[in-house]
């Protein structure tokens, strides 16, 4: 496909009598066993007509069928009842999805049956039983089609988990990340004792009774809201700077484009209510539960008020945000198996950004052929978005960008001066081409969206896959993570398997050149995505001289949300998660495009061809993709490596640059020497089970790495969210929140900052080296640092953590620093409009970067 084009207890009886007829859809045993032996699929049997209708449920089958469509609390729980109520209930809700009759968001999945019975006959064991579960749970989440798992009596869930708290803690962790969805059944005891009173599970299950059982008063008063997790919502439902809009708006007939995040995007009732407000649908983004919408400023207040609408925000304005080899360790890499070269061969690498001019020969692979793909995600042009066709690039700064992740000068096609001298990261690398950004340098939220949506439908199905994603763009980061859209479709994809980097943002300094704090872009400050920060290497291979850019963007991330008296709650995310160059970098140059134009001083290779051409170009832009390269070269070393994996891996064995602290650097420089050396370590039979052996040697490989003759020792630590984790054992022993589904976070709950003296955090009053989710001998710090250039664990005091721990209300707004102010990412004026200087500055930064010595 060179160069091509892409279109966008015990079971029942009933359940026990059938189980050995189902088939699992197009499952086959060998490639997916646990699913093969121990589940059921009941769709399937639906549509061969061999389940029966019961016309008594039909209400609790349709209240199943409601609540399996929600964004949030989706998964109904049967309580009450004998066996052949739940399972005529559950086998009602297979016929619906079987014959079409239920919402877009369930068509297309299927209804499988737990056969816990053959499980627990199977495991013998409660540690059979967890590693039984994860298996299924691995095959559910890889399987073609989507799975909606039937549990009859939840054993499995809940305090005292009558079959192992791993097992638990596992099935709780799936359902919170959506990585699962499933009806559950229990009697009424079960469910009151181990369900109800669980406050950890309230924001997961809706209860619906059966024979007669009566819901309590504050079973009923919780089944009408629903529960906070960090999946879900918070606060307001309208971002600030459309509600400041709202409030500057005289008559309010005034049109605005919004985000509109929505229970059900095919809702009848919903879609007959914008209608009736005036509100046109430019975009449905269904996978995402989004609406790209134009309406008058008016009908916000009525939307925020119906309860299918999550969430309301502006549909930003989104702008662009460059030796590369030997420096970064992906030349020495590529000489780790002496009979594979580490290229990037077999992994796509998706690029959302101002387009990828594909005659350019940086583009074509070892075999001559081109590696770009250009992809047709059904962008609408109307509006002020005119993208016309994605085969040029008429800003630049796309083509800039790919070649960085996957570009490849080595060829004879260029002059002895020019050959090799300005190989990306992965040269041999698929780069799929999806044209969000205008000539100007500028997309929409709802575009991004949109070429998200097609990558989490199709990253499979492409090939090679798309295992990368390429973001060197952003917005202000205003809304929280937990309820800005393009955070949460980057969630989707990372759970999915999907790598996904994003550019931090050029925000590092002011006007005057005062450094500034808390200025990370969206969705950079969404904690799955890998987020980059630039590095100015001087133009030397050698590292020792290599500062961070003063334009690149520092952490803590100043996102939040806002609760019902207004208070704001910042996300205070250490960002960035890593750096990588991103001064003065040459890559490819695409024809006739206008950052040349206007800056005719950034051309740095010139033969008399287009199709060779190379120019300069900064910022964190042209650093994302160095390090979306490096995830490339690590997934071919080792194709089963999770989201999650590569991203511990990378900040394990990066650099720390001497003098800056974690807001500035994360876990260091990237080292892709390192990185790949660990990925190729990895076993790849791994069971999911935590502190199993991690590598295929017992012996620790040496933490060290040498470029250009010069030796240094890796950081050995990894960033979570507010504090930051060491130890060997992040290497050698499996750690659960390496799975898919998770965060590197999860389990640390820091609501009150209590951390041990010995470094150890308390994680809800469980200490984190119980095993529950991170092995023993993992140590987590109290303290943000400045390094001294050797370890992620030494260096000066900074500030404490606590202040990240307290949900960002100890920590105002211009605030010092020490040594630089906090800000929050724009300055909201009187007349609602968003003044950022992300434009201005964007610009400046890829034509100018830092005035010193750089790349030749």
């Amino acid at each position: 496909m060179a160069g091509g084009r892409l279109k966008a207890q015990p079971l029942p009886p009933a359940a026990s009598q059938v189980k050995s007829k189902s088939k699992i859809g197009n499952t086959s045993t060998e490639k997916f066993p646990a699913l093969s032996r121990y589940t059921n699929d009941l769709t399937s049997r639906a549509r061969q007509h061999e389940l029966s209708p019961v016309a008594a449920f039909e209400a609790e089958i349709d209240d199943a069928i409601k609540t399996l469509s929600r964004s949030s609390k989706n998964n109904p729980v049967l309580v009450g009842g004998g066996d052949f109520d739940r399972i005529s209930v559950v086998e009602g809700v297979a016929r619906k999805i079987a014959s079409g009759e239920v919402p877009q968001s369930l068509r297309g999945r299927r209804v499988i049956s737990l056969d816990v019975l053959k499980m627990l006959e199977d495991a013998k064991s409660s540690a059979g039983i967890e590693q039984t579960l994860e298996a299924l749970l691995t095959e559910i989440t890889s399987a073609a089609d989507p799975s909606i798992l039937f549990i009859d009596e939840l054993l499995f869930i809940g305090a005292d988990a009558t079959h192992g708290v791993m097992a638990s803690a596992a099935l709780r962790s799936a359902l919170k990340r959506g990585r699962l969805q499933c009806i559950g059944a229990a009697n009424v005891q079960h469910f009151e004792q181990h369900i109800e009173g669980d406050v950890a599970l309230k924001g997961l299950f809706k209860s619906i009774r059966l024979g007669g059982a009566d819901e309590t008063s504050e079973e009923a008063s919780r089944n009408e809201g629903e529960e906070e997790s960090d999946w879900e919502h918070k606060g307001d439902k309208v971002s600030l700077d459309l509600r400041e809009l709202i409030n500057a708006s005289g008559s309010g007939e005034e049109r605005v484009r919004v985000i509109l995040q929505v229970a059900d995007t095919e809702s009848e009732s919903f879609n007959a209510t914008l209608s009736r407000a005036g509100v046109q649908v430019t975009e449905s983004i269904r996978q995402f539960g989004s609406l790209a919408v134009e309406l008058p400023v008016r009908a916000v207040e009525e939307l925020a008020a119906d309860k299918e609408t999550r969430y309301i925000s502006l549909d930003r304005e989104l702008v662009s945000l460059g030796h590369i080899e030997t420096t970064t360790g992906a030349a020495a890499a590529r000489t780790l198996n002496t009979r594979t070269r580490y290229d990037g061969t077999g992994v796509g690498i998706a690029v959302l950004d101002s387009s990828v001019f594909n005659a350019h020969w940086s583009f074509l692979g070892r075999d001559g052929n081109k590696r770009v793909t250009d992809v047709d995600f059904g962008i609408s042009n109307s509006g002020s978005m005119n993208l016309g066709t994605t085969s040029d690039d008429p800003f630049g700064h796309g083509t800039h960008v790919a070649s960085l992740a996957a570009g490849n000068t080595n060829l004879d096609k260029y002059a002895s001066d020019a050959r090799g001298r300005y190989t990306g990261i992965a040269p041999n690398a698929r780069v799929y081409n999806l044209r969000v950004l205008d000539e100007q340098g500028k997309g929409t939220t709802s575009g991004v969206l949109k070429a998200l949506d097609w990558i989490l439908k199709n990253h499979k199905s492409v090939v090679p896959n798309i295992r990368v994603v390429n973001l060197s763009l952003g917005a202000p980061a205003i809304d929280s993570y937990k309820n800005d859209p393009l955070c949460r479709a980057v969630r989707r994809l990372v759970d999915a398997g999907v790598v996904v980097v994003v550019a931090a943002g050029n925000d590092g300094k002011d006007a005057t050149g005062q450094k500034m704090y808390g200025r990370i872009h969206a969705p950079a400050n969404e904690p799955s995505a890998i987020t980059v920060g630039a590095t100015n290497t001087y133009g030397t291979d050698a590292r020792g001289d290599d500062s961070i850019a003063t334009f690149s963007s520092r952490g803590p991330t100043r996102s939040y949300w806002r609760d019902a008296a207004g208070v704001k709650h910042f996300d205070n995310l250490i960002k960035p998660d890593i750096v990588a160059p991103g001064n003065k970098l040459v890559g490819a140059q695409s024809k006739d495009n206008n950052l040349l134009a206007s800056h005719p001083h950034l051309q740095s290779y010139w033969e008399g061809t287009t199709d060779s051409a190379q120019m300069y170009m900064s910022g964190t832009s042209m650093a994302a993709p160095v390090v979306a390269g490096a995830a490339a070269l690590m997934l071919q070393a080792n194709p089963k490596l999770t989201p999650n994996t590569i991203k511990a891996l990378l900040m394990y064995s990066a650099q720390q640059i001497e003098g800056y602290n974690t807001f500035e650097q994360g876990a260091g420089q990237v080292n892709i020497e390192g990185a790949v050396r660990l990925a190729r370590l990895v076993r790849t039979n791994l069971t999911g089970t935590l502190g199993e052996q991690l590598l295929t040697t017992t012996t620790s490989p040496a933490p060290q790495t040498t470029i250009a003759g010069q030796t240094f020792t890796w950081a050995q630590g990894i960033i979570l969210n507010h504090t930051f984790a060491t130890g060997v054992g992040l290497i050698t022993k499996y750690q659960k929140v390496y799975d898919r589904g998770r965060l590197l976070s999860d389990g640390i709950l820091m609501s009150d900052g209590a951390v041990l003296g010995g470094g150890i955090l308390m994680s809800d009053g469980i200490l984190m080296s119980d095993g529950i989710l991170m092995s023993d001998g993992i140590l987590m710090s109290d303290s943000i640092l400045t390094s001294n250039g050797i370890l992620m664990s030494d260096g000066a005091y900074f500030c404490s953590t606590g202040i990240l721990m307290s949900d960002g209300i100890l920590m105002s707004d211009g605030i010092l620093m020490s040594d630089g102010i906090l800000m929050s990412d724009g300055i909201l004026m009187s007349d609602g409009i968003l003044m950022s200087d992300a434009v201005t500055q964007s610009l400046r930064v890829l034509s100018q970067g830092d005035d010193t010595n750089y790349m030749k």
